[in-house]
């Protein structure tokens, strides 16, 4: 057959094909986004804590050799203050040492303040790190679950989608714009006459419509209660229709 009606009923058909294909994977495609989402996030948490770590021992390390130098010069101040020849110079000297212990108390006090800070963030980057490991294998068995599944049915897919492509260059674009606009309301966008009614929704159809349906194949006619495209019953797609 090569009517119009033919083809958008063999269009549906493949649709409909491809549509329980796409069921198979149920809510795997938006879990693989999520756990995919989940994964990025993991991540960020994971580097931003490595960063602030490394801040925190970069800090250590620059308190460290400041702390040294400050006992130097308190050492130094303190030998100068024998020396003086005045009380005025060692007032001096003495208001010099009062501020770099001020300044060698602080700054010990944040010294011991970054070594709880990391001891807290490794036990913390370490729990990140689980977390990490943790999404990425739940992510592998998503996608070893999406491939299992896609892998099955690669070759039936990959028939239908050029079937459906030589389909559509044989029909009427205006006919595969009304089926494109009912098919965005309902998945089986064309559906047999059976028993004189709708195949889609069951409404009965009147006789003179079937008469017409089965009359004029290169007319697209609807259900007037669902809006389908009805074909004639005497249409039957088969598999080798579909797949041959």
């Amino acid at each position: 057959m090569n009517s119009q009606i033919y083809r958008l009923a063999l269009l549906s058909k493949i649709d409909d094909e491809l549509d329980e294909r796409k069921e198979e994977f149920g809510d795997l495609p938006d879990k693989l986004k999520n756990i995919e989402k989940r994964l990025e996030e993991a991540k960020i948490r994971f580097e931003e804590s490595e960063q602030i770590l490394s801040d925190n021992k970069k800090f250590a390390a620059n308190a460290k050799v400041k702390l040294k130098s400050l006992k130097e010069k308190e050492d130094k101040l303190s030998k100068q203050q024998f020396l003086v020849r005045n009380n005025k110079e060692f007032d001096a000297i003495t208001k010099e040492i009062e501020n770099i212990r001020d300044e060698y108390g602080k700054l010990s006090t944040e010294l011991r303040t970054t070594g709880i800070k990391e001891e807290n963030l490794n036990a913390k980057i370490d729990e990140q790190k689980q977390d990490v490991k943790s999404i990425e294998s739940e992510l592998k068995d998503a996608k070893e679950e999406f491939n299992t599944i896609t892998n099955d049915q690669d070759e039936d897919v990959k028939l239908l989608v050029k079937k459906r492509k030589d389909t559509l260059k044989k029909i009427n674009k205006e006919f595969i714009k009304e089926y494109n606009r009912i098919r965005d309301h309902t998945l089986d966008a064309a559906v047999r006459v059976k028993r004189n009614s709708c195949s889609g929704c069951f409404s009965s159809i009147p006789p003179q419509k079937i008469v017409e349906i089965r009359n004029n194949l290169e007319m697209i006619f609807t259900c007037e209660n669902c809006g389908r495209i009805l074909y004639p019953e005497d249409i039957i797609i088969n598999d080798e229709d579909i797949f041959g």
